[in-house]
């Protein structure tokens, strides 16, 4: 049982991040949640070593690198002036910021648009004079709700799809999720509209486009956007009309990540600032909810009290307040073998998905996109948004989306 002493030793430390003058990274804890099991015997080292799911790893590792071509190239920078460009006034920029980024974390994750994201919404807010607060939460909550509807556009999404044998993931999760995913970024927009009314007062906006950082990067990020979203579609079309010729979404990952790796002469550097923590610690953490699973002890404990865990209300309530305690991935990875044993059908999976996601709207800590945004927005302006500046617009917008996705799932 020493392993479950250890998972609530590492959830607690994920918690309070600092033990005296110490602080901890998230995947530090993991990592040394992991090392500890391997120590003392809670999981030999073949086992853990089958823990770690290589479809995830390898789906992470693709996207992260194809993420950094975007961002050291400075291509989504300069693009964003086609689109954002037909905004007139300061209420049509937010509308076109929340689904422009909302749909975009669909497809490229929503950590890889926390990175490359950030430094587009500052430039906005510095060019027309727009609150930066306010656009760095239209960027947090539109990337976290637009990832919820694609098993792609977040790490727990992915887990969900691929350790849950979700089929046909896309149309699955589009069917489920899509239209209420929709719905929530109208909410984010009219809510950001509410509390920052007086940021958004309709003038008119000029516009301007940025130069690329590097134009043969520059190429590169292009080719890689069409290789992506040729493989998305490849992968629905197949899912929908010949299943027996689909391929996993691994290989997605690392077609978009082909050409900056082979092509580009920055190759090491896009290597080198790949998320390596990221992939540290899920690596980490597959092996200490392995360990964790194989004691049985909470396969036992939910037998003996009865509690319907496969239920729609209590799996969006359980994931919305324990990400905030444990954060969403290891939530996920703890709770999906607990549905999967309890016969959860789709629909439980999909409200596991999405809450694990939007919990991320309710404080900053809900979400790792929430802090790469506002550590990114702290290093490059100084602008940052506090805990209760974040909790003011992210406790009604939660309570909002957990009532759409509960009511478009029930």
């Amino acid at each position: 049982m020493f392993p479950i002493f250890i998972l609530f030793s590492v959830f607690l430390l994920i918690a309070v991040r600092q033990v005296g003058r110490f602080r901890f990274e998230i995947w530090q804890v993991m990592c040394g949640g992991a090392a500890a099991v391997l120590l003392t015997g809670g999981i030999k080292p073949g086992a853990a070593l089958a823990a770690i799911d290589p479809d995830v790893m390898l789906f992470l590792f693709g996207m992260f690198a194809a993420g950094q071509v975007f961002e050291l190239s400075g291509w989504l920078a300069h693009v964003k002036y086609g689109f954002f460009r037909h905004a007139g006034t300061g209420e049509g920029l937010l509308l076109m910021l929340v689904f422009f980024m909302g749909t975009a974390s669909a497809f490229l994750m929503n950590d890889t648009l926390a990175i490359i994201g950030t430094p587009v919404v500052l430039l906005l807010a510095r060019k027309h004079g727009i609150s930066p607060k306010a656009l760095l939460l239209a960027l947090a909550f539109s990337i976290t709700v637009g990832s919820v509807m694609s098993p792609i556009g977040n790490p727990q999404n992915l887990l969900v799809a691929v350790k849950g044998e979700v089929a046909a993931p896309f149309l699955t999760f589009f069917k489920y999720l899509a239209l209420p995913t929709f719905i929530n970024l109208a909410a984010v927009f009219l809510l950001l509209r509410h509390f920052y009314a007086l940021d958004f007062k309709k003038v008119r906006l000029a516009h301007s486009q940025e130069p690329v950082k590097d134009k043969r990067l520059a190429f590169l990020a292009r080719l890689t956007a069409a290789v992506l979203g040729l493989m998305i579609a490849a992968k629905i079309a197949l899912a929908a009309f010949d299943p027996a010729l689909d391929f996993s979404l691994t290989w997605i990952a690392l077609a978009a990540a082909a050409p900056g790796l082979l092509f580009s002469p920055r190759r090491l550097e896009i290597l080198r600032k790949t998320d390596w923590s990221t992939l540290a610690f899920f690596a980490s953490m597959f092996v200490l909810m392995r360990a964790v699973w194989d004691t049985g002890f909470f396969q036992g404990l939910i037998a003996r009290s009865g509690a319907d865990i496969a239920g729609l209300g209590p799996i969006i309530a359980v994931s919305v307040l324990m990400s905030q305690l444990i954060s969403n991935v290891p939530l996920v990875a703890l709770y999906l073998p607990l549905l999967r044993h309890a016969g959860a059908g789709t629909p439980e999976l999909m409200a596991l998905a999405a809450a694990s996601t939007f919990a991320g709207n309710l404080f900053i800590l809900g979400a790792a996109s929430n802090v790469i945004i506002i550590q990114n927005a702290e290093k490059k302006t100084g602008a940052t948004i506090t805990f209760l500046e974040f909790a003011r617009a992210g406790v009604p917008l939660t309570f909002i989306n957990a009532i759409i996705y509960w009511v478009f799932l029930k």
